[in-house]
């Protein structure tokens, strides 16, 4: 128990980092781009799932699995992310015209509970 509390407490610091780099590129391409939020909130999953690949693997699961076997199942596990988060996004934006950040916010809640969940038990485990 005690070490699944510290995986979660590091997993969150690492998606702090992750989510911040998320969000910079988020606003960044919504306000000086002019690229539309959805769309936008993808380009900011992928970077953030870039680093939280690296930062997670080392730091949170301490994992010993092969970069050539992690690697495809963390594709996964974020690629379900990356949809969740497309479907999430439009809905809130698109159909209940959420202004793009709260909506991320509450995105963000949501694929992050996901994504520790699933690498737990299957891509770093």
């Amino acid at each position: 128990m005690i070490a699944t509390l510290r995986q979660l407490t590091t997993f969150a610091g690492v998606g702090f980092v992750a989510t911040a780099l998320h969000y910079a590129v988020l606003i960044a391409l919504v306000e000086v781009a002019g690229i539309p939020a959805v769309g936008a909130a993808l380009c900011g999953f992928v970077a953030g799932g870039i680093l939280s690949y690296c930062l997670n693997r080392r730091h949170t699961f301490k994992s010993e699995r092969r970069h050539a076997e992690a690697i495809w199942r963390f594709a996964i596990v974020a690629g379900v992310g990356f949809v969740l988060t497309y479907l999430f996004m439009s809905l809130f934006v698109d159909l209940g015209g959420m202004p793009y950040l709260p909506a991320q916010m509450i995105t963000t809640g949501i694929v992050m509970l996901w994504g520790f969940a699933a690498h737990k038990a299957w891509t770093f485990a």
